[in-house]
């Protein structure tokens, strides 16, 4: 930094204004600054102003599985949130592991980053509502963990009702509700489904679940596969829990000569790049990603800026209940579940 102040004829300060992003600094002398940066091709050293600072400038978002495109794309959402505010995120992927969803809960990201975004799935909820980490956490997504952390997520029971409450509006009574697997998201979902079906008067014999282990698209495939294979009738709908789910329920229905939506018309939630160019495209609930990642990170900004003198820097640190951002959603209509055609 001497060096880049000698070139340009500033002070140190000034230079560390600079780099450090400080907007009170004239045009004309950061763009000054910035040349001799160039110049001399000044790189920050980002672990000496951690020490000075106690900030990395890295925050990290753990997700269960890359490879599904809801977390993928969720992750992408993240990462340019967090560029807008010259943030770097490090991804982790749990895989669904219960014991590497503890090791997070219990800190085992803070030693390089400065806080944490979580998107848990298989501790259990009691579990995570009795745990008090002393590091700036948000969680993200559906699962139900009290009112101790921030969460940011869209109302779950709400999306699924809206899905359902759409094939009922096609004229659908036996719609099958595919996903059940014993997670919060599957519990809420399940929930949604039986307020709309309640809602509508469809009798209960006409509620149909279907579990699966995963919400990926070989379980949407083989679950749909031995339902077509059962000798029970032919379900009229079926409600995804997921676009995974729902384009392997897709495969399986367009392999076994079933008309979509003409015999089975067929919803799902997350509304994925893939959805809109399947064949037929699918009808699906989008959450807005971009607005999850923004109230997140602003809730964890929120940590990370907390005073030290007011104690703990957590969630739990007592100054106020934990918020809970409910984000919008929209269902995004398409030719897999529209079997009342407008002119």
């Amino acid at each position: 930094m001497r060096d880049v102040a000698e070139h340009a004829g500033v002070s140190v300060r000034t230079v560390s204004n600079v780099v450090s992003g400080y907007t009170h600094v004239s045009p004309e002398m950061r763009a000054r600054v910035q040349h001799s940066l160039d110049a001399l091709g000044y790189k920050m050293d980002y672990l000496a102003r951690g020490l000075r600072s106690g900030r990395t400038g890295f925050v990290a978002l753990a997700v269960p599985f890359l490879a599904e495109p809801y977390f993928a794309e969720l992750a992408q959402a993240v990462i340019r949130a967090a560029a807008r505010r010259g943030i770097t995120v490090l991804v982790e992927s749990t895989e669904g592991d219960t014991e590497t969803e503890r090791r997070i809960l219990a800190g085992g990201l803070t030693n390089v980053a400065d806080g944490v975004l979580f998107s848990a799935l298989t501790v259990p909820v009691a579990e995570v509502a009795a745990t008090a980490p002393d590091f700036p956490l948000v969680m993200l997504g559906e699962h139900d963990v009290g009112a101790r952390f921030p969460r940011v997520g869209i109302d779950n029971v709400a999306a699924a009702r809206a899905a359902v409450e759409h094939l009922v509006e096609q004229g659908c009574r036996r719609i099958v509700a595919l996903g059940r697997n014993g997670s919060e998201n599957g519990r809420q979902r399940v929930e949604g489904y039986r307020q709309a079906l309640s809602a509508a008067g469809v009798r209960r014999v006409n509620w149909l679940v279907e579990p699966v282990k995963d919400w990926n698209r070989a379980q949407g495939y083989e679950a749909v596969r031995q339902l077509l294979e059962g000798s029970g009738p032919l379900p009229d709908a079926i409600f995804a829990f997921n676009d995974a789910l729902a384009v392997g329920a897709l495969h399986a229905l367009n392999a076994s000569g079933v008309r979509v939506p003409d015999d089975v018309a067929l919803a799902s939630i997350d509304n994925v790049p893939e959805s809109a160019y399947t064949h037929p495209p699918l009808t699906s609930v989008a959450p807005d990603l971009d607005v999850i990642a923004e109230r997140a990170l602003t809730l964890l900004d929120e940590q990370i800026n907390r005073k030290p003198d007011k104690g703990n820097t957590g969630p739990d640190s007592g100054e106020a209940p934990a918020r809970r951002e409910s984000t919008p959603f929209r269902l995004v209509v398409r030719e897999s579940s529209q079997r009342l055609r407008t002119s």
